[in-house]
């Protein structure tokens, strides 16, 4: 009974084993390559698939999804000779399971010596500055040659990344003294400008000023002016309703003329012709008073046609 049991056991395990590699179940976004005695047969999509247990075999498993590859940097001289290293990223697609498979042996080691390449072909057509300012432009011609490139490999490159442009050490030191030069060199116009500006506005600002001041002070002239031309038409008008007589008159004329006579400047004054006939009327209101008071001749009363006479005024 022995040797039975062994035989069943050992039938039974076959079995076990031969359903475990009849039966395959492939994740989601993934294929397998299946070959039988060697030669391809099919691709495995995702799901439950049966196959001929130790007739058909398992080559390779793919991964569908969009993968990310970085590539370590890779020292690539401009075309003024300047040596710079840059990091590459790369974002693939297998879009064909058997390609990947047969076509190349391997797609990652194909796809990153096919990225040096073409970098040293680009970067090598274009000096520093315009390798450090043109990423978008590397970048697109980067993924061109290699969509190109690897499409018969059942590959599609989505996206290609440079990640960093290193230059040298000296030319960075070069670069960032340019650099503080430059910020320098616009701190100095900014601050020139800002001082012109400033002093554009101080010098507007007094023009603005003394215009009106003088404004302000022809106003106020004018109003003064307006104002004693007030007060006299006031002045006269009171006279002229007062009706004063000669008399008067002769009177505040005389004693307006020590007033006239003030100051410096007044070396010359004219005498209106007028003034013969006021000091006449005065000198006559003046008779008139001291006949009034009955004074002597020796007592200092001049008589008034005498009085009359004696002013002599130029």
């Amino acid at each position: 009974m022995e040797p039975v049991i062994i035989v069943l056991v050992i039938l039974v395990v076959l079995v076990f084993i031969a359903l475990v590699r009849t039966i395959q179940v492939i994740p989601q976004a993934s294929a397998a390559i299946v070959e039988r005695f060697g030669r391809y047969t099919r691709t495995l999509n995702a799901g439950l698939n049966i196959v001929v247990p130790f007739i058909d075999t398992i080559r390779n498993r793919i991964d569908l999804r969009e993968q990310v590859v970085p590539f370590p940097p890779q020292p690539v001289i401009t075309q003024d000779n300047l040596v710079v290293n840059i990091d590459t990223v790369i974002y693939y697609q297998v879009t064909d399971a058997r390609a990947a498979t047969y076509e190349v042996a391997s797609y990652i080691q194909a796809i990153e010596q096919l990225t040096v390449t073409t970098l040293r072909n680009i970067i090598g057509g274009m000096d520093l500055e315009r390798t450090l300012t043109s990423r978008e432009e590397i970048n697109a011609a980067l993924r061109g040659v290699l969509d190109e490139a690897t499409g018969k490999w059942g590959i599609r490159v989505n996206r290609v990344e440079l990640k960093a442009i290193e230059p040298p050490t000296s030319i960075q030191d070069s670069m960032e003294k340019q650099m503080r030069a430059d910020r320098d060199k616009r701190a100095a116009i900014l601050t020139a400008e800002g001082t012109r500006q400033a002093a554009i506005l101080t010098a507007e600002g007094e023009k603005q000023s003394q215009i009106l001041r003088a404004e302000g002070e022809a106003k106020a002239a004018a109003l003064r002016a307006e104002g004693e031309a007030q007060a006299v038409r006031t002045v006269f008008e009171a006279i002229h309703a007062g009706d004063p007589d000669q008399k008067l008159l002769s009177y505040q004329y005389l004693q307006m003329l020590p007033k006239i006579a003030e100051g410096d400047a007044n070396k010359l004054w004219i005498v209106p012709s007028e003034i013969g006939d006021a000091l006449k009327g005065l000198s006559g209101a003046m008779g008139n008073f001291g006949s009034l008071g009955g004074g002597s001749n020796g007592g200092g009363n001049i008589p008034a046609q005498e009085r009359r006479e004696k002013p002599n005024i130029d």
